[in-house]
């Protein structure tokens, strides 16, 4: 999925679909094997949050009573009301402290649920090698880590506001309309009118608000996405320095570099701007409202039918009710990034299923103990064709090597055989029993030395003594002291050394079948010679199918096919086979 489907994905949540689409993420958690601990996590927070508007609420009336004492110098009142507010501020405080550690709670529990639900989901269906190939580059890395953690934290934190605001606007707007009294307009009397004042207020605000921020959503969206494209870039110059130092590269991704921070810097520059202005917005309504009520009821508090307890108390409530009505503007930049990273998460989502619905046009099955290719074809695009109607039997224990031109298809056929490429038509059947394919860059995951030889699987698996005995045999003797030595192998070990690892890993793990790509192209005639005599030493029932270019490989196999023209054509037997 490219980049412009995935924009097209965004914008059709956005006609529609994108709520639909967020309850789906939201609320398997609910429903999961955590839905007990999550719930009861959720109804204390809320009731903490319920507790802190009931806290609002008493520091409202108490408002009324304390600006009475100051105004009547009532100094037995004022010593009261200053001990019965330390005893509540000290419980609010309590509360306050245990609302954001069981909101955390919830919030690591949920992303940790989530997480690993995605890495499954991820790494199965070969989405992870699927979406890089088919042309996802928005960092599936970014989805899993970043998006996953902002899209839980965010979420609660706007559902809780969400929460405290309503309850806060009933409990104060009771409260506003009671004290705020009616005032009369071109000869209407108008009941609360507070309330109504404090309402246009913030609706009129929300819609400004709305109208200088909305271009934040898309903004914060490329802004994730172009720094995320410049982490990537230099992670690349890590994972490649020796190269770039050998080619004097570095003027070059220096180039590079700049051009994708001049996409950080220029679009960080437009959400500056427009941040800016919505700053600009919220700081003068926010101190407008500072004075807007006190405007407002000032004709009564002169005109002497309320007190300054009383003004002070109305002054509270609209304070209240008005930050209620402008939880929109508040929470404003909040709801933006929230929209931008469910939108990169969907889209991430919808690349997944999208892969997932869809159906391979080659037939691939395991029977039997036959490897057998029936009028297989594989496309490239374009119309391209690299094999057209082969056809193929190899029996176990039989040794084929398969060569061809550069680019004739020998490297896909293998992809096919291992599941991995769909595009073409025909039957793969492959054998029953242990296989394993030994790639031209073998992988050498991050870890102990003896964790990367026993990879798929775990070194309890094999005895302790076997690990140095396939180093000795594959002419890695200087690797057995580092062999619980935690490192990364890929850039400490040269790539013939790499390659003669995955040879000790196909001897650790002795498959029935094994399928070679290049797999001895880093190593010199003569290593490549003792390794593969040590697969029909130590392996004698093993079944080779290695694609190669040397000649020198042809005596350790019986049979050699090659790719010409898109067809596989049986070669004459060597003379020396072993």
């Amino acid at each position: 999925m490219n980049q412009n489907a995935e924009y097209s994905a965004a914008n059709d949540t956005s006609r529609g679909q994108f709520f639909n689409k967020v309850w789906h993420l939201i609320t398997p958690y609910w429903r999961s094997e955590e839905k007990r601990i999550a719930w009861v996590l959720l109804i204390v927070v809320i009731a903490l949050v319920l507790f802190d508007v009931a806290v609002s609420v008493w520091i409202n009336s108490w408002y009324k009573d304390f600006y009475n004492a100051l105004q009547q110098k009532d100094l037995a009142a004022f010593t009261h009301l200053m001990l019965y507010f330390c005893g509540i501020a000290a419980v609010a405080i309590l509360a306050a402290v245990y609302r954001l550690y069981l909101t955390q709670m919830l919030t690591i529990r949920w992303r940790t649920w989530l997480t690993e639900k995605h890495f499954a989901r991820w790494l199965d269906h070969k989405n992870y090698y699927r979406l890089e190939q088919g042309g996802y580059t928005d960092n599936p890395d970014q989805r899993l880590s970043e998006d996953l953690n902002s899209f839980t934290s965010s979420t609660l934190s706007l559902v809780l506001g969400l929460i405290s605001t309503v309850v806060s606007l009933v409990s104060f707007s009771i409260i506003l309309w009671g004290v705020s009294g009616s005032i009369e307009v071109f000869g209407i009397e108008i009941p609360g009118y507070m309330f109504w004042c404090a309402l246009l207020y913030a609706g009129v605000g929300s819609w400004l608000a709305h109208l200088i921020g909305r271009r934040l959503i898309g903004l914060s969206n490329k802004q994730q996405r172009y720094e995320a494209d410049l982490r990537f870039a230099m992670v690349r110059i890590r994972e490649n320095a020796e190269s770039i130092a050998l080619y004097d590269g570095e003027a070059n991704e220096n180039r590079r570099l700049t051009s994708r921070f001049a996409l950080v810097w220029g679009n960080f520059w437009q959400i500056m701007g427009v941040q800016k202005r919505l700053k600009f917005f919220t700081t003068g309504y926010g101190q407008i409202a500072i004075i807007f009520p006190f405007v407002v009821a000032a004709p009564r508090y002169f005109s002497g039918k309320i007190e300054l307890g009383e003004l002070m108390q109305i002054n509270s409530a609209f304070g209240n009710v008005q930050e209620s009505f402008s939880w929109f503007i508040d929470a404003y930049v909040t709801l933006a990034g929230w929209r931008a990273t469910s939108d990169r998460l969907l889209a991430f989502r919808d690349a997944m299923a999208e892969n997932e619905e869809r159906v391979s046009t080659i037939q691939l099955h395991h029977a039997g103990n036959t490897l057998k290719l029936e009028r297989l074809t594989l496309d490239l695009a374009g119309d391209r064709q690299l094999l057209d109607q082969a056809s193929i039997n190899i029996s176990a224990g039989e040794h084929v090597m398969l060569s061809g031109r550069s680019g004739s298809g020998k490297s896909t056929l293998l992809r096919a055989m291992g599941g991995l490429w769909s595009d073409g038509a025909g039957e793969v059947k492959l054998p029953e029993g242990r296989y394993l394919f030994l790639p031209q860059k073998p992988y050498l995951p991050i870890g102990t030395l003896r964790e990367t030889l026993s990879y798929p699987l775990t070194p309890d698996v094999y005895p302790a003594e076997r690990f140095a005995q396939v180093l000795d045999t594959c002419r890695l003797s200087h690797l057995v002291p580092r062999l619980d030595e935690s490192n990364h192998w890929q850039r400490v070990l040269s790539p013939g050394e790499q390659q003669r690892v995955a040879f000790a890993r196909a001897l650790l793990f002795a498959p029935d079948w094994l399928y070679l790509d290049e797999a001895t192209s880093a190593m010199d005639e003569e290593d490549e010679a003792a390794l593969y005599q040590a697969l029909i030493d130590e392996l004698p029932g093993v079944t080779l199918l290695s694609i190669g270019h040397r000649s020198s490989l042809k005596r350790f196999h019986r049979r050699h096919v090659r790719i010409e023209g898109g067809h596989l054509q049986e070669q004459p037997r060597p003379e020396t086979v072993i």
